[in-house]
């Protein structure tokens, strides 16, 4: 399963620097999720409705893949929308990413929605 953190490579053991002592290793790094909701014509905005981290980022992932709902990873924008108050809408830093996902996923799953007037046009 792709988990979105990052992933060790075994380097070339002809080029390989020793490990740094214990105290200056990084952190391994946890896994992040957020679960996204929105509905066209019943919201403005998509909301924050799950977010987790650790063992409860897996169990997101694991819902989302076992009920067909498409994951992409993007370790920026999960940053910007995993400090977000669940129940929340997107901030608007997050609008053309979240946009640019969203469509993804539904001309992925073939609903793509017909595009919407253009302001100023009548409806």
């Amino acid at each position: 399963m792709t988990t979105g953190w990052p992933h060790i490579l075994a380097p070339d053991p002809d080029t390989a620097l020793p490990a740094p002592p214990p105290h200056q290793r990084p952190k391994p790094q946890r896994p992040v999720a957020v679960a996204l909701k929105y509905e066209q014509g019943r919201q403005a905005l998509p909301k924050v409705v799950a977010t987790g981290r650790g063992t409860l980022a897996e169990q997101i992932l694991e819902l989302a893949f076992a009920n067909g709902v498409k994951v992409r990873e993007d370790s920026d924008l999960v940053e910007i929308l995993s400090a977000i108050e669940l129940d929340s809408e997107i901030p608007v830093e997050a609008i053309v990413a979240v946009a640019e996902i969203l469509a993804h996923v539904y001309r992925a799953n073939g609903t793509l929605p017909p595009p919407l007037p253009a302001l100023g046009d009548p409806e």
